[in-house]
């Protein structure tokens, strides 16, 4: 098995990731860093995950973003 200590999203949940961003970015930051409807229209964590577990590069995008985030601090 492949070591993945050293993976910040390993062990994470796509919803801890989410949450962990909208702390720092709130909704209007992460609609201004990933143009999503579900960021800037109605946002909410379960509609959010719910479009992001079926929108592969979306969730991408809100994981590199994370990536970035957690390198940043």
């Amino acid at each position: 098995m492949i070591e993945q200590k050293n993976n910040p999203l390993h062990g994470k949940t796509l919803q801890a990731i989410l949450e962990e961003l909208l702390v720092h970015y709130r909704w209007d930051g992460l609609a201004y860093h990933i143009d999503i409807n579900c960021f800037k229209e109605n946002p909410s964590i379960k509609s959010s995950l719910t479009f992001l577990r079926k929108t592969p590069w979306a969730r991408k995008k809100v994981e590199d973003l994370y990536l970035q985030f957690v390198e940043s601090h």
